[in-house]
């Protein structure tokens, strides 16, 4: 008895649209995590890229609960001294509301090349307009 591992390039690969209008951002976040790593699937194997493409729409009208649109703050540092920059859940939203989700993800996904590469699968955009009618992505509830 053999254990299958699955050839990336073997791995049929279908596009998803997912509308987080309303929808909470750990949760959403989650969810596409597991599409993107391709853990839904039967023939999941940890090191090969087994995933799906999901296109999000309504970006910016994800949910946060509690104090967290004042509270959870993101970080970057520009690489000198004293460059910390820090901005607030609310402003980020105001002024880059894809960020908010994709930091999200990013965090579920392995912190490698494996990583960003499956990251690169993932599509968002604050308005409900979007440019990949042509995969024909199917509606993904969440």
């Amino acid at each position: 008895m053999n254990t299958f591992v699955a050839k990336e390039h073997e791995v049929e690969r279908n596009w998803y649209w997912v509308n987080a209008e309303g929808k909470i951002l750990g949760r959403l976040a989650s969810q596409i995590a597991t599409r993107l790593r391709g853990k839904h699937k039967p023939i999941f194997t940890p090191h090969a890229d087994t995933g799906d493409f999901i296109i999000v729409t309504n970006a910016d009208k994800v949910v946060l609960t509690g104090k967290k649109w004042d509270g959870k703050i993101y970080y970057h540092h520009s690489g000198y001294l004293g460059g910390l920059k820090q901005i607030s859940a609310r402003k980020l939203l105001q002024k880059k509301p894809e960020d908010i989700l994709r930091f999200a993800v990013r965090g579920m996904l392995p912190k490698n090349s494996l990583g960003r590469r499956q990251l690169k699968k993932l599509k968002i955009y604050a308005g409900p307009e979007h440019p990949h009618q042509a995969q024909q992505p199917k509606e993904l509830e969440i």
